[in-house]
């Protein structure tokens, strides 16, 4: 699993994208604990990790997230974000497609705000 999704980032960062490991891993990694998944976030947008990754599926493309299996896992790729206030009190109005730092504001603030760069090997 670390190695595909490792591949998947190198795939973005080569292609000139911002790419990193999200949420639970970092907490996982930090921990020296196994992972039970792997989120990678990017700047890269939905239509752009679809043409990296043909064979990507949106599952949620409003909010800048794709699907990308590779091997035998399934790895979630979401495009880094700010959201707008939520009048239904749990989703935004609507999100802008955004950075690394404005991405992690929008987080809880504990290990969610944090990214690993598996390329770099750096929190």
């Amino acid at each position: 699993m670390l190695q595909e999704a490792t591949t998947i980032v190198r795939h973005l960062q080569v292609r000139g994208f911002v790419a990193y490991f999200a949420g639970g891993y970092v907490r996982d990694h930090l921990l020296k604990r196994r992972p039970k998944d792997i989120d990678i976030a990017t700047n890269a947008t939905p239509e752009e990790v679809g043409m990296a990754f043909p064979g990507a599926r949106p599952i949620g493309r409003a909010f800048g997230v794709m699907q990308v299996t590779a091997g035998t896992h399934t790895y979630d790729i979401t495009t880094f974000r700010e959201d707008s206030r939520a009048s239904d009190g749990r989703r935004p109005d609507f999100v802008r497609f955004s950075d690394p730092e404005h991405d992690a504001h929008r987080r809880d603030f504990t290990i969610n705000g944090m990214f690993y760069d598996p390329i770099s090997k750096k929190v």
